[in-house]
């Protein structure tokens, strides 16, 4: 069949672990299906971080639907040992991945809608994004008065130690991401952070109390009680809270603290308290912000997401997001929780589908 004729009853965009989960739902649901993966490989996001990252979950929590990951329960496994999981993932259950293919565009049309790639156009009764929140780095708009000879990059082109030059490093942005390349940075250099960390939850919790906290994070905080709204509401300006590190490992380390950085000032960072400090090299632990213009139609929130309910637009029948943060609960950005929430996803598919096939029963 012609490639530009080519009819499905879903097509995923995305095959990280949001777009791999979708797919098992689809494929449960015998529904014809592709996943579309503008990497060479499945994995490739995760490859590309930095080499030390490990997850910020224990491997029990990062499964997705119908495959133990493949480590203790307590492990936290390596950026590259779960880019070769969902690698392993797609090809256990069949999934139709095609890598290499680069989306440039979605469109209502008659039939749905219209898919458009670099190897042409495909036709889809549904659309699942499952492209995520992290398609562009944010860095701060005051980071275009730095001295040009003060090195920038993101968190995601970070890499090791080694790759940084001699001197004092800034690493701004107290996050999970950041308080782990600053720990590492601090083994080689002085090294600043600067950011107001957000709340660390314990050692003792994730080793003893793990299965209750994860049943509050995934069935507690979610958008169907006030108390999860009211996290959501504040989780895009906050985010997730500090997981295996803390500020007094930082301390402990010899990480000096900063304030919020706020300007620049002579060419170097400035902060909140009026200081400045001068640094070789500045590491923008500052998140991301999704890239979803491609998507016509599509509504935006005011930090770039989609606006779903529980990843259907209703503006847009058809459409649906898998692996947004908040989506449904504080899980549904993580791996953990990116199952039930395709599960849900795939019913509303299959919900205002006209060939007769029943939900599966979750």
């Amino acid at each position: 069949m012609d490639q530009d004729l080519q009819q499905f009853d879903a097509v995923v965009i995305g095959a990280g672990q949001a777009g791999l989960a979708a797919g098992y739902h689809l494929s449960r649901a015998g529904l014809r299906f592709v996943i579309l993966e503008e990497a060479p490989r499945i994995g490739d996001s995760w490859r590309a971080r930095w080499d030390s990252l490990r997850l910020f979950t224990p491997a029990r929590h990062d499964a997705l639907p119908g495959l133990a990951f493949p480590a203790a329960p307590d492990a936290f496994p390596s950026k590259d040992q779960f880019a070769d999981y969902l690698e392993t993932y797609a090809q256990e259950f069949s999934l139709p991945v095609r890598t290499g293919t680069h989306v440039t565009g979605v469109r209502r049309a008659e039939s749905g809608y219209s898919v458009s790639t670099g190897d042409g156009n495909l036709n889809a009764r549904n659309v699942i994004a499952a492209v995520g929140a992290n398609a562009l780095p944010r860095i701060p708009a005051a980071a275009a008065g730095l001295d040009s000879g003060v090195l920038q990059l993101h968190s995601s082109q970070y890499r090791r130690p080694s790759d940084i030059p001699d001197g004092d490093v800034l690493v701004v942005g107290a996050g999970t991401s950041g308080a782990e390349i600053a720990l590492e940075l601090a083994g080689t250099r002085r090294t600043f952070i600067a950011g107001r960390p957000t709340p660390h939850v314990p050692d003792p919790v994730l080793r003893h109390a793990d299965a209750a906290y994860w049943r509050f994070v995934h069935s507690v905080l979610t958008t169907a009680n006030p108390l999860g709204r009211k996290v959501a509401a504040n989780f895009h300006r906050r985010g997730a809270p500090l997981i295996r590190v803390s500020v007094k490992d930082l301390e402990r380390a010899g990480v000096v603290r900063l304030p919020r950085f706020s300007a620049v000032a002579g060419g170097q960072p400035a902060f909140d308290d009026g200081t400045s400090r001068t640094v070789r090299t500045v590491v923008w632990a500052t998140g991301y912000r999704p890239s979803l213009d491609w998507i016509g139609g599509v509504p935006l929130t005011d930090w770039g997401g989609p606006i779903t309910r529980r990843g259907v637009v209703p503006e847009l029948p058809g459409l649906y997001f898998v692996g947004m943060p908040f989506q449904y609960s504080l899980t549904s950005g993580l791996i953990g929780g990116v199952g039930r929430d395709a599960a849900y996803v795939v019913d509303g598919i299959l919900e205002r589908s006209s060939n007769g096939v029943p939900a599966p029963t979750q």
